[in-house]
């Protein structure tokens, strides 16, 4: 796996580690941009890591754009095939799957869907061969998902669902996209999830809603007391399925400051989840529920 490097202007290197999106391409990307902070570059102004590339911007009054070109090409070398090891944290999200709010809005545009006589979960579950929507639920809730990068809406999480390349979900975005998504929705677009952070414009499937705000300039909650935006690149996400009467004692918790979600830190060894995947989701589980 080769990255192909482009310059953008004079003060951006655009690093493309692979066409395809997989944990190989995120994982290597990844470990190079997180090498690069390490160092701590004078010039380098900013890191963007993606899905399976990533972005630098450098002053090159400090740094010239060969230099920094040729101190990348040295961190790939170094990285490698190198085992890949991530510190990071697992997060479980409550979702309220099949609720009224993204019901409604979906109705509303079902002209801009592929299937104007289902709704998303339905339409979702078809197309990937399962039975039902509580099947599709389960698929979606079963396995967790890894943060591959944050950002186009501010502090929205694309999710990659951690399961072998032919268990993946895999839903194409709306024909049309739709002018209104409500706050919150957990939501799918090819083999990528996202949680809307805001309401705004979307084109993804709708699945459901979580209680738990993930961008706040205001900071109310504990967990984002450090900053306004909860999700970087590298979480691990386990979706929690919850009932209507769970969320609505969330949202009663999120307005009185009380609400927290279970964040526990954990080692990431791509190449012990890669011999057992299934497994592996299991260990990561028993790390988010330890005592």
């Amino acid at each position: 796996m080769s990255a192909r490097y482009t310059f953008g202007g004079d003060e951006f290197i655009f690093v493309e580690i692979s066409e395809d999106m997989s944990l190989d391409a995120f994982f290597k990307g990844t470990a190079i941009t997180r090498a690069l902070q390490r160092r701590n570059v004078a010039g380098v102004t900013e890191i963007c890591p993606a899905n399976a590339s990533y972005q630098v911007r450098y002053d090159p009054d400090v740094i010239a754009p060969d230099a920094l070109l040729a101190l990348l090409k040295e961190i790939e070398t170094d990285v490698g095939d190198a085992p890949l090891e991530l510190s990071t944290r697992i997060v479980e999200v409550p979702v309220l799957y099949n609720d009224p709010w993204t019901h409604e809005t979906l109705m509303r545009f079902r002209e801009r869907h592929q299937d104007p006589s289902s709704t998303d979960l339905e339409y979702a579950a078809r197309i990937n061969g399962l039975s039902s929507v509580d099947a599709f639920i389960a698929a979606h809730s079963g396995a967790p998902w890894f943060v591959s990068m944050v950002g186009f809406v501010a502090g929205l999480p694309f999710m990659f669902q951690m399961v072998e390349r032919s268990r993946q979900l895999e839903v194409p975005k709306y024909l049309r996209p739709r002018t209104d998504t409500p706050k919150l929705t957990v939501g799918h677009g090819g083999c990528f999830g996202c949680i809307y952070s805001v309401r705004g414009a979307g084109g993804y499937q709708m699945f459901g809603v979580t209680p738990a705000p993930i961008f706040d300039p205001e900071q109310r909650l504990a967990y984002l007391r450090d900053f306004m935006v909860f999700f970087r690149p590298g979480d691990i996400v386990k979706f929690k399925p919850i009932d209507r009467e769970t969320y609505d004692r969330n949202i009663a918790e999120v307005e009185a400051g009380t609400f927290a979600l279970r964040v526990k830190p954990v080692e990431f060894v791509l190449s012990e989840f890669k011999r057992d995947p299934d497994a592996y989701n299991r260990s990561l589980a028993e790390v988010l529920h330890a005592d």
